[in-house]
């Protein structure tokens, strides 16, 4: 089931929470939504979901309106609201029967949900004990529980690792990647290698507009730009020529000299341009040994300050 949204935006007075913004989510696909606090996400998915409505534009599930037809766009979608709102003083097993009852699940049918519930949100162990007596970890499994309770075609989850200890953030991020094989799922989150690991596309939201959107593979080339090598050098006697000859090669921009006094060198090729077989060949043309040539690729991380900043 596929999302699309179309010149979007969402005002508080002056202030452009969300700011004309267009993109699409094709079924199946799991996509990361990035972006610094404030940034827009969590408006975003508010006006996905049909809790909070546009000031222009629209957004479409499977091609319903959100506009006009949100009470059946909120039955193909499960929610996870960033702060999850559970009732602590109720047991796992009656607050996914209450939650199954509201999402419009068949009375003979809730009980077998629930079951399942608890079986893919791997809450077995915990299930006769009230929420508030969870890890903060269990209480994100009971919320993901909640919102698949009614088999939902799309997943929309806000930050939904945050505040959980590495093993907890891996099984949730195992789960979502399981859960992703059959529905389409967007989530936002400030940890970035969960996202590299999870999803299959990446988009970074700043001040309200789109600023990227891609693989994460796509989105490290545009980043960079232009192709950058580390290169070690050794067997020649003259480091000012060595400069000058490898700023003098037809596809060189940049030589930075690093300061390990080995004869390395970090060379920017330009635009469109790649390096790699004119340093080779003055390296064998001139009798030098070239020890290393290793193409640096920029981190999400990079990418996301790059962005944002």
């Amino acid at each position: 089931m596929s999302i699309s949204v179309e010149n979007l935006s969402k005002h508080y007075g002056s202030q452009r929470a969300v700011d004309d913004i267009s993109f699409e989510v094709n079924s199946g696909e799991i996509l990361g939504f990035l972006g610094p606090n404030g940034a827009g996400k969590t408006t975003t998915m508010k006006i996905l979901t049909c809790y909070l409505a546009p000031t222009s534009g629209n957004a479409f599930i499977d091609g319903k309106s959100v506009l006009d037809h949100a009470d059946e766009v909120k039955r193909k979608i499960g929610y996870l609201p960033e702060h999850n709102p559970l009732y602590l003083d109720m047991a796992i097993f009656d607050y996914l029967h209450f939650a199954a009852a509201m999402q419009g699940v068949a009375k003979g049918k809730i009980s077998n949900a629930v079951k399942d519930m608890i079986k893919i949100c791997g809450l077995e162990s915990e299930k006769h004990k009230n929420i508030g007596e969870l890890s903060k970890g269990y209480r994100q499994r009971v919320g993901l529980a909640q919102a698949l309770i009614h088999d939902p075609e799309i997943l929309i989850l806000d930050e939904p690792t945050t505040g959980l200890d590495p093993n907890q953030q891996t099984e949730i991020r195992s789960l979502i990647k399981s859960i992703g094989k059959e529905k389409t799922v967007i989530f936002s989150t400030h940890i970035l290698p969960e996202v590299e690991a999870t999803c299959d596309r990446v988009m970074i939201i700043n001040k309200g507009k789109i600023v990227l959107n891609g693989t994460t593979k796509e989105i490290k080339a545009k980043s960079v730009g232009n192709e950058l090598l580390n290169v070690r050098i050794e067997d020649f006697d003259d480091k000012s020529r060595m400069f000058k000859e490898l700023i003098a090669l037809p596809t060189v921009l940049v030589v930075e000299p690093l300061n390990d006094g080995e004869g390395k060198y970090q060379i920017q090729s330009k635009p469109e341009a790649s390096s790699k077989r004119e340093i080779f060949n003055l390296c064998v043309n001139k009798g030098y040994v070239l020890t290393e040539m290793t193409p640096i690729e920029a981190s999400l991380e990079d990418v996301f300050r790059k962005l944002t900043n």
